[in-house]
């Protein structure tokens, strides 16, 4: 009846894809998903961004200044926060793929991350709190004076200041920041996934235009990112952190509302097994039979019947001869086999696709960290320097705004120019690779460093030469002379940090998609964590002996230059293994390759025709007589035959086609290719 449903559909103009709506319906394509859907999306996501940023953007301030961290604690501090913010989506898209589906996976992550039955009662110094989570319970911690920590007033600076904050004031911010990191476990992995199921990779317009949704996606991100970069930011040196971390609650509320308003247009995978749990059942059987031999002959490997894969999204993947020792999994055994035994070719393919990008997933830890000192080093060093406009004084976190600003205009330039110019010559849809485009933007990350030190270099001679010797001092130098690396970063993020999210997405198999953009959210997050250890690491290595160190609490007495030097190094050494990686890598084909082989596939059958007479010579080849023999007892042979024929094109060999009912002859149809 489902597979009967399915066949309709695609007269009656559904989705392909085996999309559907919240109650498992199939949809139209006219009346959902696309852009249409996306703006949705796009909308939250900027909202988001906005409140997420408007935190991490100037945390490490607020540690500075209100909890009074040293330079290596408060960057750690961030650094390991921002890390577990993206290492909790693996969580997210487990449960979103085995459970719960994305769509209420991310609902209920979403209203983890802003509030659930917030409630606070002070009595006197006792604090009875009930159940906050996420930028309710933030913005409450920074605003009431039994949670936030008490200051000496406007007028003293905070290295002046002898008031500490309570060890439960503390552990009580610590408790908000890391209830804030549960919810965007379960929401990152899940909407920018989404958004991408709106496109129906069967239909060529809707194809070409998921190619372009990540470039936009990204900058939505970032157009949020300026908002909070610049105004958020602004308001949190001036007017508070209560009204500074206010705002983006609210905007967080405005964008889950949108968010609900876009619910009828929304396309939707269905859920099935856990990828995990596929994935360990592929490693399991290989390893029972290490010592069996793979039959030379593919198609002696165990794989479902087409029957198995007639269910609208459960797709079939042909055999690879990529990590081929996996292939011991598909092996046939005597007598009956568990899940855990035998494993058909679908399955073991889908394995050896997430296992594949790991090495493509570590050569991006590296590159993950030098984004962590946009949230740290680059923006202490702008707290040393003259960040006054006449009376108007910058704040240093505000600097972040130049990576947004060099971003967007990339991004702009790269979608709208360089790919439709670069495409004239390459024929490749994206204009490059993706492994290209990362490779470009691995390069600039070089550069960055390298541009970094000689920056920090320069602003030690001056330190030097007007003799300044403690953090009251301020450098003589206006606080512009850090744009460059801020802007260079922008820009290597359009190229890197785009081609990285669209990579782990497409090159997921079908039903493992939020674990691929789970990868993305890993390597960021590893990244910080992995800034953390070697942030710490070169503190403590170049105090050793005696020596002055590299990292001390007094940036002016300190030797980033150094710092920053040895990370253009480590990304050097990087950058050559990730071309060793990038070099053995095999894309998974394209929906296009699929039809190009549908093609060849429809040839031989049409030569065989003619061969046995039963074609006339000169018929065209979007019109054409074939024969089709079924399986006996399949479910589809219950069916009617012309609706076989259309089913077993389009499982087959993804390919649509209008069928005319049979006449005549009794297995004898006439087939339109779309």
């Amino acid at each position: 009846m489902e597979s009967m449903e399915y066949e309709k559909g695609i007269e009656q103009n559904f989705t392909e894809d085996g999309t559907t709506d919240l109650k498992g319906k199939r949809v139209l394509r006219s009346t959902t998903g696309r852009w249409r859907a996306c703006y949705y999306m796009l909308g939250y996501e900027i909202c988001e961004r906005l409140a997420y940023y408007g935190i991490s953007t100037n945390l490490v301030v607020y540690l500075t200044t209100e909890l009074h961290e040293g330079t290596v604690k408060s960057s750690n501090n961030v650094t390991n926060w921002v890390g577990t913010v993206w290492m909790t989506p693996i969580l997210g898209a487990f449960i979103a793929d085995t459970y719960l589906g994305r769509y209420w996976t991310f609902m209920i992550a979403s209203l983890i991350y802003l509030v659930y039955c917030p409630g606070v009662t002070i009595i006197g110094s006792i604090i009875d709190m009930g159940l906050h989570m996420g930028m309710c319970f933030l913005t409450l911690v920074v605003s009431l004076p039994s949670l936030k920590p008490p200051t000496c007033g406007k007028n003293v600076s905070y290295l002046d200041c002898d008031k500490r904050a309570s060890s439960l004031q503390i552990g009580v911010f610590y408790c908000a920041l890391y209830i804030i990191a549960i919810g965007t476990g379960g929401t990152k992995p899940n909407i920018s996934t989404m958004g991408a199921d709106q496109f129906d990779d069967y239909e060529p317009k809707e194809r070409a235009h998921k190619l372009t949704f990540f470039n936009w996606w990204m900058f939505s991100i970032f157009f949020g990112t300026l908002f909070a970069n610049t105004f958020l930011v602004y308001l949190q040196e001036t007017s508070g952190w209560g009204i500074g971390y206010g705002i983006p609650t609210i905007m967080l509320l405005v964008a889950i509302i949108a968010f609900v308003f876009g619910t009828p247009v929304y396309r939707h995978k269905p859920r099935g097994e856990s990828p995990f749990t596929r994935m360990a059942k592929v490693l399991v059987a290989t390893t029972r039979k290490w010592n069996t031999s793979v039959p030379a002959d593919p198609k002696e490997l165990y794989e479902l019947t087409l029957d198995e894969y007639a269910t609208p999204g459960k797709y079939r993947i042909d055999h690879s001869s990529s990590l081929s020792f996996l292939d011991k999994a598909a092996v046939k055994v005597d007598g009956p086999a568990s899940g855990w035994d035998l494993c058909p070719v679908t399955q073991v393919e889908q394995t050896k696709q997430m296992i594949k990008m790991i090495p493509i997933l570590c050569a991006t830890f590296i590159p993950s960290t030098l984004m962590a000192q946009t949230h740290t080093l680059f923006i202490k060093q702008g707290t040393t320097l003259n960040r006054h406009i006449g009376d108007f004084e910058i704040p240093p976190a505000s600097l972040s705004v130049f990576v947004t600003i060099s971003m967007l205009i990339s991004l702009v330039i790269y979608d709208r120019l360089f790919v439709p110019f670069v495409r004239k010559y390459t024929k490749n849809p994206r204009g490059i690779t993706l492994l290209q485009r990362m490779t470009v933007g691995l390069i600039i990350h070089i550069v960055t460093m390298i541009v970094a030190s000689r920056v920090e270099r320069h602003r030690l001679s001056v330190v030097k030469e007007h003799g300044i010797l403690t953090m009251k001092q301020i450098v003589p130098l206006k606080i512009y002379i850090l744009i460059p690396q801020f802007a260079l970063l922008g820009v290597a993020d359009c190229f890197l940090e785009v081609a990285k999210l669209e990579f782990f997405y497409d090159q997921a198999p079908e039903g493992m998609k939020s674990l691929g953009t789970a990868y993305f959210t890993t390597s960021l997050g590893v990244g910080y964590f992995l800034s953390s250890f070697i942030l710490s690491t070169v503190a403590n290595v170049t105090k050793k002996h005696g020596h002055h160190g590299w990292i001390l609490n007094n940036l002016n007495a300190s030797r980033l230059d150094y710092y920053y030097a040895f990370y253009a190094v480590l990304s050097s050494v990087n950058f050559l293994f990730f071309l060793f990686v990038a070099k053995y890598f095999k894309y998974n084909a394209e929906v296009t390759d699929v039809e190009q082989e549908s093609k060849e596939d429809i040839g031989k059958i049409t030569e065989q025709s003619y061969i046995s007479g039963l074609l006339p010579v000169g018929s065209k080849m979007e019109k054409q007589t074939i024969w089709m023999e079924l399986e006996a007892g399949s479910k589809l042979a219950k069916k009617p035959k012309h609706q076989r024929v259309k089913w077993l094109f389009l499982k087959v060999w993804g390919k649509t086609v209008k069928v005319t009912k049979p006449q005549g002859a009794k297995r004898k149809f006439t087939l339109v290719f779309n």
